[in-house]
């Protein structure tokens, strides 16, 4: 039996959307902005603080601000800079089609689903209409509109907030070891994401998920 299996039902799941149902790497614009030299590509990433600075977006931080503040900081690396604003979306290589389709079977069994997605709400309205799933979805948290990023625990009271039902019979699905400590010790349920198929066998073993879904 599964350490997570417990008598506790669970009425709602939540989903992380990078690197769970949809494939992003900001490495695969990159790529191309640094064609045969991923050293520099690397360098690009430390020297400008990359992974800082997209986290202020997620916030909430404007794009077209983000871009000029750090284009002063950093002037030798201004173009490739802007670049991920003008060209965000070749950082999305499309959805995670096994993930969504445990997703939809999910949905077909009537669980309340959730997005919960440290996100800029400005480059997820640029590409919402896109995928199909994200209509599946009850409702959808993102970082960039509360202004809060996970694992800050004052978006997951947003979350339980829009829910409408108690921490222990919720489920958080996230690809995150951080975000889910926090979901765990904020009283949720949690499965850190690693493959469909290592979800499709803990969903199994929690009782929500139908068993055809294991050795697909």
């Amino acid at each position: 039996m599964s350490a997570m299996q417990n008598q506790d039902p669970i009425s709602a799941i939540a989903f992380d959307f990078g690197g769970v149902l949809l494939d992003w790497n900001p490495r695969y614009l990159y790529r191309k902005i640094f064609p045969d030299d991923p050293e520099a590509m690397e360098r690009f990433f430390t020297e400008v603080q990359f992974n800082e600075w997209n986290l202020q977006q997620d916030a909430g931080r404007p794009f077209a601000e983000a871009v000029e503040d750090w284009c002063q900081r950093y002037p030798r690396y201004c173009d490739q800079i802007r670049s991920y604003d003008s060209r965000w979306d070749e950082s999305l290589a499309g959805e995670i089609q096994p993930t969504i389709e445990i997703l939809r079977s999910l949905k077909q069994a009537n669980f309340p689903i959730y997005g919960f997605s440290n996100w800029s709400a400005e480059k997820f309205y640029q590409v919402r209409h896109k995928y199909e799933f994200l209509g599946w979805l009850e409702a959808i948290i993102l970082s960039g509109e509360v202004k809060i990023n996970k694992p800050d625990p004052r978006i997951f009271d947003v979350l339980l907030k829009r829910i409408g039902q108690p921490a222990w019979q919720c489920l958080l699905i996230d690809d995150s070891a951080n975000n889910i400590a926090m979901a765990r010790q904020l009283g949720l349920k949690g499965i850190l994401y690693q493959s469909p198929e290592q979800l499709a066998t803990e969903l199994h073993q929690l009782g929500i998920l139908n068993p055809t879904f294991l050795g697909s």
